[in-house]
């Protein structure tokens, strides 16, 4: 893994709302890893299955090794109306198709959660949550899987028990 591009996604931090703390986290997680790593982050991406997908297919032209969607795989709305709606997940699914996924249930201030972890075209596409400790503890779990070799199940597995262990259920 020597390039990552890093799009965040939904409306709060589009909208300069909500400071995205998670970029940078990433970020510095992948240079710990690796100095000379090519680190490339996309300008945030509004809460749009559309605008999601479109920013995947423009990361993909750059080829890089990893991409990594922060955020939007929420599903407040489905247990009440007033959360926003989050499409991450979902755009992530479809160009993915076949890929590993993990829901996780719990009150750990999204109650849902779907990660999700896949390659195409030589690239692995993952989603880590986008609240700062559970992004930063999907992320090292995805790094630490990647280094043992796991395959996109065993990193989903591994990045959904580090989400877990930040906020049991």
């Amino acid at each position: 893994m020597r390039t990552l591009c890093i799009i965040p996604t939904g409306d709060e931090i589009k909208d300069g709302i909500v400071l995205d703390t998670d970029s940078p986290e990433i970020m510095r997680q992948m240079l710990r890893q690796d100095a000379e790593a090519k680190v490339t982050r996309l300008s945030p991406v509004r809460d749009s299955e559309g605008e999601i997908l479109e920013a995947i297919s423009e990361a993909m032209k750059g080829k890089p090794d990893v991409i990594v969607l922060i955020g939007g795989s929420g599903g407040g709305h489905r247990h009440c109306p007033t959360l926003g709606r989050d499409f991450t997940h979902t755009a992530l699914g479809k160009y993915l198709g076949d890929c590993a996924e993990h829901s996780i249930y719990g009150k750990n201030g999204h109650m849902w959660t779907r990660l999700l972890c896949g390659e195409k075209d030589g690239t692995v596409i993952i989603n880590v949550p986008g609240p700062f400790e559970e992004a930063k503890a999907a992320f090292a779990a995805f790094l630490s899987a990647q280094a043992a070799g796991e395959g996109a199940e065993g990193t989903n597995r591994m990045m959904a028990q580090a989400v877990y262990e930040k906020f049991p259920v």
